[in-house]
């Protein structure tokens, strides 16, 4: 269930009156795609519970800041919780993210369920995943933010802290650097993985 923006600012309202349905209200519907992002960032549950733990923790002490006007009350919950994953991968030298988290992608079952096929769509994912760890992380949270959790290109600017170009650029840039190390592997995986 979707809430709408009139019920979100409803229960922000009443947050702001301490009444504690309205936060556990706004939790229930926002924890899990924040915390499919901080474990797609992390790559352990235990480390994206903690984060989306502490994004909530600040979110609702300084529910007080958020300002409707500058951002939708997910993308400001998204701008907290990957502030919080870049501490935290900082601190433990996170390589960032596997691609099969990264963009909730499954890869093409193979036709005969041989060991051999196995192995062969097991060695695809190695290759996609590598190369996504290749990217900087500013490419691949861009990334992250667009095809793992449908952000618009606007909002992921939001959330990363740049203008709407840039994220863009981001993105384009990922998908430049991804189709070159991925064409002479497997061409056309990468159009087949984002729907281009």
């Amino acid at each position: 269930m979707t809430l709408e923006p009139d019920t979100i600012a409803v229960l922000i309202t009443r947050c702001l009156h301490g009444d504690q349905a309205g936060f556990s209200t706004l939790y229930d519907h926002f924890a899990p795609m924040i915390y499919r992002l901080c474990y797609s960032l992390l790559g352990n549950p235990q480390d994206a519970e903690d984060v989306l733990q502490e994004s909530f923790v600040y979110a609702f002490k300084n529910i007080s800041r958020f300002d409707a006007r500058r951002a939708s009350f997910k993308t400001w919950l998204y701008t907290i919780a990957l502030s919080r994953c870049r501490n935290m991968y900082r601190r433990k030298h996170f390589s960032l993210v596997e691609l099969g988290q990264l963009l909730t992608l499954n890869l093409s079952a193979p036709s005969a369920e041989t060991p051999e096929a196995s192995l062969a769509q097991q060695n695809l994912q190695e290759v996609v995943e590598n190369a996504v760890l290749s990217l900087s992380p500013p490419l691949r949270e861009a990334v992250i933010l667009r095809y793992g959790h449908g952000l618009t290109y606007r909002e992921i600017a939001a959330v990363m802290d740049c203008p709407q170009k840039t994220a863009e650029s981001r993105v384009r840039l990922a998908h430049d650097r991804l189709r070159g190390l991925l064409q002479p592997v497997a061409p056309g995986l990468l159009d087949e993985l984002v729907g281009l």
